[in-house]
């Protein structure tokens, strides 16, 4: 990349927005001197939704569009509903949304499975497109979901490990009537001493 100067009356289109007779927002901008205040237009005809479309608490109606695809349902649903009680400036409103978006894929996979189509996750989650234009960042989320996996299997094998011990330790002497040893329950911190 060059980092000398470039002359910008070279550049196609550079400055157009510099006079404000030419700048289509410059209306917007001082609207106080306009008598309609900006608002030159009639509000096209409502869209009528034929499902439930969540709006927000600061507005009074839905806009003229709305987005009917994929009205909320099941669990993602009910937390959706849960955000739009909430204020947008509030930090749970967008918590709950992301939430809910996160269930709602988990929702969309067992759909799949229960139609009978297993879904192909890594397609859906553009895995070409990431080898293709970021190979470095695929090969460091695959490294931390590799040591994830190997944290949980380890954390899952040695709890159970930790029982079979337990268990053994727990046993032994019990083969004795009135053997078993008193407090053998209790953390050895906690024991008196």
């Amino acid at each position: 990349m060059s980092r000398s100067l470039v002359d910008t009356a070279s550049i196609p289109g550079w400055g157009s927005d510099a006079d404000p007779g030419n700048d289509p927002t410059y209306p917007m901008r001082h609207i106080e001197d306009q008598p309609s205040r900006g608002m030159d237009w009639d509000r096209p005809a409502p869209q009528t939704p034929t499902v439930e479309v969540l709006r927000s608490i600061e507005h009074r109606r839905l806009p003229a569009v709305t987005g009917t695809a994929t009205p909320p349902s099941g669990i993602s649903g009910v937390l959706r509903r849960l955000a739009f009680r909430r204020s947008e400036s509030d930090w749970w409103h967008w918590l709950l949304l992301m939430g809910a978006d996160r269930i709602n894929v988990v929702e969309g996979v067992v759909e799949d499975l229960g139609r009978g189509r297993v879904p192909n996750i890594p397609a859906e989650m553009g895995i070409r497109a990431e080898w293709r234009h970021n190979r470095k960042g695929l090969a460091t989320k695959l490294g931390i979901a590799a040591a994830g996996a190997l944290a949980g299997y380890l954390l899952v094998r040695g709890s159970r490990d930790g029982d079979r011990s337990a268990d053994a330790a727990g046993h032994a002497g019990h083969d004795r009537p009135g053997s078993a040893a008193i407090g053998a329950d209790i953390h050895p911190a906690m024991r008196p001493s």
